[in-house]
Parts: structure tokens; C-alpha cells; sequence
């Protein structure tokens, strides 16, 4: 696949994604590794203690929700068939949203957010089959909120935010500027916390660990993948929150939910984790299964499923 205006892995919407050039090749003559792929297991769909799901959410960064609908991503959110649909990096304003989503039945309630400054940059979406008692935008910061970023929506048993994190950039040029939103966001996290427990979903720009993508050692400089990067999901963390899959899943490589639309990274998965659901740890006894849909194509990442026994 190509893509405009990723030859350098700058993206489309003007943000650097983060996935920087990845670790050099081989030499040559060196014959090359077949590719180790991820198989998503069957879902299990019922608590350690034995409750059945009840909560399906799903998150997808679509890298350009209009893209993303001419290739029928809609049909796989339909089959796939959550309560709740989470997508960041919409890049489309509201009022160009494609008729084919803002009609969608299966979701009467939608709910979007994009930049008040750049249109076609950033953007956030959350289509619920029923409707949240409370909805948000944002985190309370204008510095951050006017990239459209967050959607925060309040359910009886938990809040669920959705984040399109900022990227680092190439160069490493917001680097300061995503030390600052990393410690503000957790902030805004942990207040919601206090209040009830939360699912956070998206695309947290961010390898957490080594195991987290195919080149560790080529891209300790690059964004997503800084010392600084890492060290602000590790305090996550440790201010309450888990990472679901690395709950279920210790210690499963080649699980990755990003590739660079560059040369053939998918097929040969060459990727990264960069989409998550955090959960409070209140919520642990009620994780069922955390997805990763690596097989759904229709944007540079794939998306991600929760299933939860509220």
C-alpha cells in the first residue's frame, strides 16, 4: 500500500506518526526472516470468577475517518458489533462527517470532537449504542483541549475515555510539550478515578516495553519510544491503571496494533503497540479479554477490542 505524504513517515494530518524509520537492514546477501505473525486467540468472554460479559468496546485509530469509510471499515464495526466504537485520528470536521456514519442506527448516540485550529488534523470520535449519562470533551486545559483529543463519557459503572495522545514528532520536536500533556492527562485520570473507574482507549503513542514493538534498538530516539515516552506510561501505571492486554498477556510478542505504511511493515509485521485500554485497577475482577484485531484492515493501525463483566 502507499500512502500520500508518508514517504517519510510524516503523516498525512501533518503529525509524525510514531513509528520513526525503523532499525536498519541486515547486510546483504542475508537471506530474509520469515515474517512471525500474531494470531488473535478465540475471546474468552467471562471474568476470573466466572460473570459473563456484558460490555464490548472497541477503539480504532482510522488515519482518516472519510479514508477509512470509502474502505468499508463500517462493515467490520458492524460485524464486530460493540456497544461503544472509539475512533482517533478522525481528521474530519463535523459538519464532513460521511452521511454513511452519522446516520449509522446500530449507534444513535455519537459523539465528536476535532482541532479548532487545523481541520483535517487530530480528532476524536465515540458511537454508543445506549447513552452515557454525562459526555465531556477535552481535559480541562486549553493548551490541549484545542487539538481535539479527548472524549470522556460517564456510564453507570465506570467513566470511558477516549485519547488520541500526542505524537512526539520527528526530531522529537513536541517531546517537552508531550512530557507536559503526559503529566496533566494522568492528572485529569486520576480525578475521574476518585470519582468511579474508568476504561481509557486509543492510540496512546507509546511502545511501553521492549516487547511492545519489532525494533527496540533502532528506535530508542524516536518518538514512541523515548526513555521520556516510556517513563510517562510507567507513572501511569503506577497512579492506579493497568494495561489490559499485558494483564492477560505477560508476555506475548509480535502483538503489535501499528505499521508504517512503508515497506510492506504489515506483512511482514513489523510493528508497534500503540493502542491500549487502560483500566483502573478496581475494574481488574470484571476484565474478561483485551483484543487486538490484527487481521481488520482499513488504516495504517488495527483495532482493538474490550470485553468486560460489569
Amino acid at each position: 500500500m502507499s500512502k500520500r505524504g508518508k514517504k517519510t513517515e510524516v503523516a498525512v494530518d501533518g503529525e509524525n506518526e510514531a513509528a520513526p524509520p525503523e532499525a536498519k537492514k541486515g547486510k546483504k546477501g542475508k537471506e530474509p526472516e520469515a515474517p512471525i505473525l500474531y494470531e488473535d486467540p478465540p475471546d474468552k468472554l467471562t471474568s476470573k470468577d466466572g460473570t459473563a460479559a456484558n460490555m464490548k468496546i472497541t477503539s480504532w485509530n482510522v488515519d482518516g475517518l472519510r479514508a477509512w469509510v470509502k474502505k468499508k471499515g463500517l462493515d467490520w464495526v458492524r460485524e464486530e458489533s460493540p456497544d461503544v466504537i472509539c475512533l482517533q485520528e478522525t481528521k474530519c470536521a463535523e459538519k464532513a462527517l460521511p452521511a454513511e456514519i452519522t446516520s449509522m442506527p446500530e449507534f444513535p448516540h455519537k459523539y465528536w470532537a476535532g482541532s479548532e485550529e487545523k481541520e483535517g488534523y487530530s480528532g476524536v470520535a465515540m458511537l454508543c449504542k445506549t447513552e452515557p449519562l454525562d459526555v465531556t470533551y477535552g481535559i480541562g486545559k486549553e493548551e490541549h483541549d484545542k487539538e481535539g483529543r479527548v472524549i470522556t463519557a460517564e456510564f453507570p459503572d465506570f467513566f470511558l475515555v477516549t485519547a488520541y495522545v500526542p505524537n512526539a514528532s520527528r526530531g522529537l520536536v513536541r517531546l517537552d510539550y508531550r512530557k507536559t500533556w503526559d503529566v496533566d492527562f494522568r492528572a485529569y485520570l486520576s480525578d475521574l478515578d476518585k470519582r468511579k473507574p474508568l476504561v481509557l482507549c486509543g492510540d496512546l503513542n507509546v511502545a511501553h516495553q521492549e516487547i511492545d514493538l519489532k525494533n527496540p534498538k533502532g528506535n530508542r530516539k524516536n518518538a514512541g519510544f523515548t526513555q521520556e515516552e516510556r517513563d510517562g506510561f510507567t507513572q501511569l501505571l503506577e497512579a492506579g491503571f493497568v494495561d489490559s492486554f499485558r494483564e492477560l498477556y505477560p508476555d506475548q510478542g509480535y502483538a503489535y496494533t501499528f505499521w508504517t505504511y512503508m515497506m510492506n511493515s504489515r506483512s511482514k509485521n513489523v510493528g508497534w503497540r500503540l493502542d491500549y485500554f487502560v483500566l483502573s485497577k478496581a475494574l481488574l475482577p470484571k476484565l474478561c479479554d483485551s483484543k487486538i484485531r490484527n487481521t481488520a484492515m482499513g488504516s495504517d493501525h488495527c483495532p482493538i477490542t474490550l470485553h468486560l463483566a460489569l
